[in-house]
This record gives structure tokens, C-alpha cells and sequence, in this order.
């Protein structure tokens, strides 16, 4: 009987040592000896999670305050940004807007009930640039002049319809009606003026007037000199020249002077001939030249023409 026990037990041993290989080759465990793990964050990494989640909160926070007072104090709107706002047409600026960088725009245009004004400590100015990105024209305002660079300057009507003023290298054209130059000491011009008409005010004087050169005036078809109201005075130091290369020379006037004319005379005494004789002819010369002679019955142009060889 013990004998049988002792066989069982160790037949028991057998099959136990088999089952446990056989477990250890499966890699399985019996339920009763199962391992326990620890799982999660303990200790100072639970403690700088936990912090830098609250720092990330914090962090959000303040982004979202600073975002909202950034949208408040700039006045964003779905159209645009304050007094900047946005459209299909372009940028609309309201009041005084400052740029402290160059501005490259296709047009500027104010509201029609208020005007447009480009102000600057230094100056003002406008560039033109064609495709290329060369520079094609410039207007600068500055503290002492207004420079335009281009190839053509022009000034137009309201309207755009008629110019009125052109200006490029070679030449400047006005196509007013009338220019009026309201100056104390008038014009002064360089060069020559071509103009249909001079005319100076009413009750005012029109003077031209070279100090140190000559004074020509000339037409194809004439030119007529005429004052309504007051007196015409020509005067020059040296030679006065009317010419007429076709028609003739008409002086239209009620009465004519011509003062300091030579004399021509027979006697020896000239004083005695002027106070002797109260009438004179006048006379011309072949080179232009007017003399007076001593009006008799006969012409004495002819007698008195020696005058003539002096001249």
C-alpha cells in the first residue's frame, strides 16, 4: 500500500514537472502567478506634465487676449482694416494716411467732395516707369522748385477735350485765347514771340521794348500798329526802319509829325532861311532819307537835294 502512495506521488511529480515545461515552452503562465506592472506617471514627470500643460493654457489665453485687442484697436471688419478698406476697385483710405516707404499705384484718386493733398517734410515725387522698369518721367515738388523730366509736358481743359498749353524741346505753345502777364515789369523773353495779337488793358500803356538790341516785328501778309485811345510813340537810337518788300507803308492818322527834319537851303546863313521862311515842302531822297525845303510856287526838292549827297 505505501509502495502504490510512493508511485502515485512521484507518477504526480512526472506529470507535474511535464505540465510546467510544457508551460514555460508555450509562454504561458498559470493564473496564479500573474506579474503586475505599474502603469501611468508618477513622481516629478507627473509634476512637469501638469505644469507644462497649465504653461500651454496660459499660453493660449494670453494669445486669445492679444488677438482681441489687436482686432479692437485696429478696427478689423469684414471689409477691411479701420479706415483702410477693401474692394473689387482698389484700396480707400480715410483722413491722413503716412507712408514711410515708396507707394507704387496705378491711380489716386480723392472723394469728390474733398480734395487730395501729397504732403512731405522733403518732397514730392512722382515716377512714371515703363514695362521695362526704366524711368519714362518725373514731376518733383521741392522746397524751391517744381521739376517735371519728361518728353512732353501738356495742359488740358477741364474737360480734357482742348489743350491749352504744350511744352518739349523744341518749342512751348500756348493755344489760349488770351495770355495775360500781370507783372509790374512785364515779359522778358529771350528769343523770338510769334503771336497773332499784343494788346495791353484797358487805360493801360503796351510797351515793347529792346534796351540793348534791336526790335523787329514782321508778317507774311502785315503789320499794323494802332492805339484808339492815346498816343503811338516809336522811338530808337539809331535807325528807324519801315520796309514793305510788295505793298505800301500807311500812316492813317489826322495829323503826323515829324520833328527834327534836316533843312536844305540856298544861303549861306541857315537861321536867316528859318526866319524868313514860315512854309516847307517835304522832301525825300532816293535812299529814304527826309529833308525840308522852302515851299515856293515850284517844287524846290530838286535845288535843295544836296542834303541827299550825305546821306
Amino acid at each position: 500500500m505505501e509502495q502504490s502512495a510512493t508511485l502515485d506521488i512521484e507518477t504526480l511529480k512526472i506529470t507535474q514537472e511535464q505540465f510546467i515545461l510544457a508551460s514555460q515552452s508555450l509562454h504561458l503562465q498559470r493564473p496564479g502567478c500573474e506579474a503586475v506592472y505599474p502603469v501611468g506617471l508618477y513622481g516629478w514627470r507627473k509634476r512637469c506634465l501638469y505644469f507644462f500643460l497649465l504653461l500651454l493654457l496660459v499660453t493660449m489665453i494670453v494669445n486669445l487676449a492679444l488677438t482681441v485687442w489687436i482686432i479692437k484697436v485696429m478696427n478689423f471688419s469684414v471689409d477691411g482694416m479701420g479706415n483702410l478698406q477693401l474692394s473689387q476697385d482698389g484700396i480707400r483710405l480715410e483722413g491722413i494716411s503716412e507712408f514711410l516707404l515708396p507707394v507704387y499705384v496705378n491711380e489716386i484718386q480723392s472723394r469728390r467732395d474733398s480734395l487730395l493733398v501729397l504732403q512731405s517734410e522733403k518732397n514730392v515725387t512722382l515716377n512714371a516707369r515703363n514695362s521695362q522698369g526704366q524711368l519714362t518721367g518725373q514731376l518733383t515738388v521741392g522746397p524751391e522748385a517744381v521739376e517735371a523730366h519728361c518728353q512732353r509736358v501738356e495742359v488740358r481743359s477741364s474737360d480734357g477735350s482742348r489743350l491749352l498749353f504744350t511744352a518739349d524741346e523744341e518749342e512751348v505753345i500756348m493755344m489760349t485765347e488770351k495770355f495775360t502777364v500781370t507783372g509790374s515789369e512785364g515779359a522778358m523773353f529771350g528769343h523770338s514771340v510769334e503771336t497773332p495779337l499784343i494788346q495791353a488793358k484797358a487805360s493801360k500803356d503796351l510797351k515793347l521794348e529792346s534796351p540793348t538790341r534791336t526790335l523787329t516785328m514782321e508778317a507774311p501778309r502785315g503789320v499794323e500798329v494802332s492805339a484808339t485811345m492815346g498816343p503811338l510813340k516809336v522811338s530808337g537810337r539809331k535807325d528807324l526802319k519801315l520796309e514793305s518788300t510788295e505793298g505800301e507803308i500807311l500812316l492813317d492818322a489826322n495829323s503826323i509829325q515829324l520833328g527834327s527834319l534836316p533843312l536844305g537851303i540856298h544861303t549861306a546863313s541857315p537861321s536867316q532861311a528859318s526866319q524868313d521862311q514860315a512854309v516847307y515842302e517835304v522832301c525825300v531822297c532816293p535812299s529814304g532819307k527826309i529833308y525840308l525845303s522852302p515851299a515856293e510856287s515850284t517844287s524846290t526838292c530838286q535845288a535843295m537835294s544836296n542834303i541827299c549827297l550825305w546821306s
